[in-house]
């Protein structure tokens, strides 16, 4: 069994590249021991999105500790800590909290045992599955870092603890609760994620759109119930409905350009209750992701389009139309990372880590709502880098075998989390560096 808190291995791996003459990479490696027994508590004591109490605490307390400027409560459970540094850039480091109702079978040891009853009162494990435990301790590392080298950078760094990233509601909140307007408002914007696609102490960036928008719609399929045995006195909404999901297929093969990125996912189909009954509603949950926002808009056009279209053609009368409702409180905008500045960005790092270690990587459909931080002004500079988490031997094995690796969000992703802290931690704090330079 492979032990999840090994220190030892991020020392080696985040020493700087030798054209580096800096001494950032040791300071992480002397910081290293005390981030990884944080860490530990991170992954021991996840918790749910909106419920991020603890964690928020421990990030503001450490921050306070530091000598940043702390509010508390910023959207929900968020946390704003500001460090005044003389004249100079604003630059926005970004970590979220929350965990995911997972019950953790990693096996490992510390591994989390949290059980809570979520608000819509489903008894679940609570687990980083998703490694935000990785990034809430890298900002530790990056707070500490800063508040230790003040003199190498001038400008004012705004570092945020980002609650229920995992229901696409955080950022937002944040922004609505003045996070732009009760603190300085950055220039630049700066995040990391985890990733189980490669190696750990990699480092994945991509120019350009990087994630998708994610829009969650739910359809509610009306129709006249009756006995099974009796068809033709009913308007069945489970064949309506299927012909629904049928239709709904070409929306992206048949609507949207083979060059353009889009996924209409039907998740969820609940309909009847028993063998011989002709339920008189059925209810569908969708998942719809794109990139632009002229996709998402046609996308949601045509479900909503599709599913009358397909009522009209079985008879469904007009007060009986299928309610098509898109959960705009959960929409996650897509994350683009501004080009220019993502390719002046990749190269520094190929200086410091090597161009073995940093490498492009291609954009993906899953949903991350930092892209909101940059979106709400087009004159931010804005960029999230990937860092590997799989361990190495792990990575060669299952690429040998043909096997897939566990993924984020899945109840075994156990993140090789001493290497991501180590490579995270100095490459967020060697950009924010670059970003402010001293005179």
């Amino acid at each position: 069994m492979r032990i999840l808190w090994a220190g030892a291995a991020a020392l080696a791996l985040s020493v700087p590249a030798a054209a580096q003459s800096d001494t950032l990479g040791a300071e992480v490696g002397k910081q290293m021991p005390s981030l990884m027994e944080i860490y530990k508590d991170f992954h021991a004591n996840p918790e749910l999105s909106f419920m991020e109490v603890r964690s928020a605490g421990i990030l503001a307390a450490e921050a306070r500790r530091l000598g940043f400027q702390v509010t508390e409560k910023v959207g929900g459970t968020g946390v704003v800590a500001v460090m005044k540094n003389g004249p100079g850039p604003v630059v926005l480091v970004r970590a979220d909290m929350d965990g995911l109702p997972v019950t953790e079978q990693t096996g490992l040891a510390g591994a989390s045992k949290v059980r809570v009853t979520t608000k819509e009162g489903v008894e679940t494990g609570v687990m980083h599955a998703c490694g935000h435990d990785t990034h809430m301790t890298s900002w530790i590392g990056v707070a500490r870092l800063m508040a230790a080298n003040k003199d190498k950078w001038s400008g004012t760094l705004v570092m945020i603890g980002q609650p229920a990233e995992e229901r696409g509601a955080g950022a937002r909140m944040m922004l609505e609760d003045g996070l732009y307007t009760r603190f300085p408002k950055p220039q630049y914007a700066l995040a990391f994620h985890d990733a189980a696609q490669f190696p750990a102490g990699m480092i994945g960036y991509t120019p350009g759109y990087a994630l998708a928008n994610v829009d969650s719609v739910d359809i509610m399929v009306k129709g006249l119930g009756g006995h099974g045995a009796y068809p033709q006195t009913t308007k069945d909404p489970i064949v309506l409905a299927s012909r629904i999901v049928g239709a709904l297929q070409t929306l992206v093969s048949r609507e949207i350009s083979p060059l353009d990125s889009a996924v209409v996912t039907v998740g969820s189909f609940h309909a009847g209750a028993k063998h011989n009954i002709i339920s008189d509603e059925a209810k569908l949950q969708l998942t719809v992701r794109s990139y632009t926002d002229e996709v998402r808009n046609h996308l949601l056009d045509g479900i909503a389009r599709i599913a009358k279209g397909e009522a009209i053609a079985a008879g469904i009368p007009e007060d009986k139309m299928p309610v098509v409702s898109v959960d705009r409180n959960e929409y996650t905008p897509a994350t683009f990372n501004t080009p220019e500045f993502t390719e002046d960005m990749a190269k520094y790092l190929k200086g410091r880590f090597g161009d073995q270690r940093v490498v492009q990587m291609p954009p993906v459909m899953g949903g991350e709502d930092f892209g909101r931080f940059g979106r709400e002004d087009k004159t931010i500079k804005s960029l999230i880098i990937w860092v590997g988490g799989v361990p190495q031997a792990e990575y060669d094995a299952a690429k040998k075998d043909g096997r897939t690796m566990p993924s984020l969000h899945s109840p075994f992703w156990a993140p090789e989390a001493d290497k991501v802290i180590a490579t995270a931690t100095e490459a967020l704090t060697a950009m924010t560096m670059k970003l402010m330079p001293k005179g």
